[in-house]
């Protein structure tokens, strides 16, 4: 009953989504409810698991300018004088340091969006279909993020331990919070890392859930374009 009343609602959901046109609401019409289950689920998995891929290789942040990782606003000011006093490679070391702990962590985040994907409720399934380009990110978001801190920060803690710069980070960055230089969320490596990175995540699933909103036919999966083809 509890699957029924699931698929039910997100079929119902995609008939109102269609509602205004008549070609599009034959469409909706059209889509079955283990189709309508199996589509949004389908889109939320292929999303997150492309940005899964995409973050978790080498130069999957450093290498990409939309998600990669710099120094706090304050700190990046303060080793521009570092890189003036020919230090210039240590900054660099540490950089480089912060993104690759981020795309060691990404890998742990498949398991949990899968698990997230399979626990969705009949108003989560409306609000991904009917609440705009961005819907499935915000889903993930508010149910990931906070157990995926918890893993990211060990790995992340491990890998940036090794630099030379990272205690002299922490200890800048405390003082600098102290007199509202920085956020005190950015005040440590390490949490400030994992919030980076999880931001990357989430802004990567939102590029892929737009992809597959705006040309389901190019997904190349008969369900994708049957259910969300039904949207437009």
């Amino acid at each position: 009953m509890q699957r029924r009343n699931f698929t039910s609602g997100l079929c119902s959901a995609v008939a109102l989504a269609a509602w205004g046109s008549a070609s599009t609401t034959a469409h909706a019409q059209a889509v079955t409810e283990s189709e309508a289950a199996s589509g949004i689920r389908a889109a939320l998995e292929r999303g997150a698991g492309a940005a899964v891929q995409l973050l978790g290789r080498t130069d999957g942040f450093l290498g990409n300018p939309k998600v990669r990782i710099p120094l706090p606003g304050f700190l990046n000011d303060a080793s521009k004088l570092l890189k003036l006093t020919g230090q210039q490679r240590r900054v660099d070391e540490l950089i480089t340091a912060m993104n690759r702990a981020a795309e060691q962590a990404v890998p742990e985040a498949r398991t949990l969006l899968v698990n997230a994907v399979r626990s969705m409720s009949v108003e989560d399934g409306r609000r991904i279909l009917t609440g705009g380009d961005d819907s499935a990110t915000r889903f993930f978001a508010d149910k990931t993020r906070t157990p995926l801190t918890a893993r990211f920060l060990p790995i992340i803690a491990k890998a940036t331990d090794r630099v030379a710069l990272a205690d002299k980070y922490n200890a800048l960055a405390g003082k600098a919070a102290g007199v509202g230089l920085m956020s005190e969320k950015d005040a440590n490596l390490e949490q400030y890392v994992t919030g980076k990175a999880l931001d990357g995540l989430y802004l990567t699933i939102g590029e892929e859930e737009r992809k597959i909103r705006q040309d389901p036919v190019g997904t190349g999966s008969a369900i994708l374009k049957k259910v969300f083809g039904s949207l437009r």
